[in-house]
Parts: structure tokens; C-alpha cells; sequence
């Protein structure tokens, strides 16, 4: 079982906590604004692979708030794996709110404004969620999200699987790349929605006992 939960008072939630804030001052002051730009802008001249493009849009749709609740809600509804399925809606739903609120009253940093110039779309790209009609962009609620995801799953999967539990991370990885490459994200944006999710869902699984799965399941 990897020791992946901690509380507010402990050296990896201080680490993850000022890396966050320094991330926000940058990006807030505008800092890393010329990075950003240079490679969104990148992205959006290499656009083109129809197969790509497509897995591109598919991996950020993943990402959207609602199909991960739905999951939630799947296992929720699994006696075995009640706790785990309410703590990840929670923290999920939780982290999406907290995120939004971030990017539409603390960072002063707007979305991108750049045409996706790949191959037509089955469907428009998801925007990110907002809250109370507030826009931006730092930090990203997919990423967020993802490792929310990755870190809470990724927990209840190590005992059983030790190593392989890693493999979780390629999704938030994926997810963060996807959400730059169809344009409605910076790179600093997903890179701080990462750490927040870290932080929140590590901070939350804490507080609300997920180490209690192991429990019963070995009873």
C-alpha cells in the first residue's frame, strides 16, 4: 500500500501547497504568459492527424466532470467499494468547485482564444467547468480532476498492485496533454490543476479515512 495520503500539516502537503502558490503568483503576474502562448500556438500549427486529433478530443472528453461522477457513482453503489466511490465523488465534485473558484476570483488568467485548426470535431470541445458564471483558465478542472482520480484509485489499487498502481498516472498525464493540444488550456494551467488535485484529493482521502477500504476488504 503506498503511503499516498496526507494531512494539512505534513511536509508533502506544505511542499504541494507552495508550489501551488507560487505557480499562481507567476501565472497571476503573467510571468509565464509568453510560454504559454509560444506553446499553445504550437499545437495549434501541428493540428492535422485525423487520428490523433480524435484521440486527442476523445482522452479530454474522458475528463469532463460528469463521466467521472458517473463512475463514482458505479462503484458507489458496489457494497465493496462504497467508501472508495464516495470519497471520490466527493473529492471530484469538491476539487471541480474549489478549482473554479480559483480561476474565476483568485488568478486572473482568461482561456485561450485560438481557433483549433485539426480535423473537424464529431462535437464541439468540452469546455471546462466554471463557477458561478465565472471564466478562466488557471488552474485546469480536468486536470484537477484526473489526479484526484489517479491518486484516489491509484491508492486502492496498491496493495494488490504495488507497482502497477503507478500506471494510473499516464491518465492525468494524458489528460493534461489533450487539454492543451485542442487549445482550451496553457501548459501552466494543467500543470497547477495536476499539483491542486494532488493536493486536494491527498488532503481529503486523509480527512475522510480511505485507509479504511483496506480494512474490510480483509475482513
Amino acid at each position: 500500500m503506498q503511503n499516498w495520503l496526507f494531512d494539512v500539516r505534513s511536509r508533502p502537503f506544505l511542499l504541494l501547497a507552495a508550489l501551488f502558490i507560487i505557480m499562481s503568483v507567476l501565472v497571476n503576474a503573467k510571468v509565464t504568459a509568453e510560454f504559454d502562448l509560444a506553446a499553445i500556438t504550437y499545437f495549434q500549427e501541428n493540428a492535422g492527424n485525423h487520428s490523433l486529433d480524435l484521440a486527442m478530443w476523445i482522452i479530454t472528453e474522458i475528463g469532463a466532470v460528469w463521466w467521472l461522477v458517473l463512475f463514482s457513482l458505479v462503484i458507489l453503489i458496489i457494497r465493496k467499494t462504497r467508501r472508495v466511490g464516495l470519497i471520490l465523488l466527493l473529492t471530484l465534485v469538491a476539487g471541480t468547485i474549489a478549482a473554479g473558484y480559483i480561476k474565476g476570483y483568485v488568478v486572473d488568467s482568461p482561456r485561450p482564444n485560438l481557433e483549433f485548426l485539426g480535423t473537424e470535431l464529431p462535437f464541439e470541445v468540452g469546455q471546462d467547468t466554471f463557477v458561478l458564471g465565472t471564466e478562466g483558465s488557471f488552474p485546469s478542472g480536468h486536470a484537477t480532476r484526473a489526479a484526484s482520480f489517479a491518486l484516489i484509485i491509484g491508492y486502492v489499487l496498491s496493495q494488490r498492485f504495488p507497482r502497477g498502481c503507478y500506471l494510473i498516472w499516464i491518465f492525468p498525464m494524458l489528460e493534461s496533454i489533450s487539454r492543451v493540444y485542442v487549445l482550451q488550456h496553457y501548459p501552466m494551467d494543467v500543470i497547477g490543476g495536476t499539483v491542486f488535485g494532488i493536493l486536494f484529493a491527498g488532503v481529503l482521502g486523509k480527512k475522510l479515512k480511505l485507509f479504511e477500504y483496506f480494512k474490510k476488504s480483509q475482513a
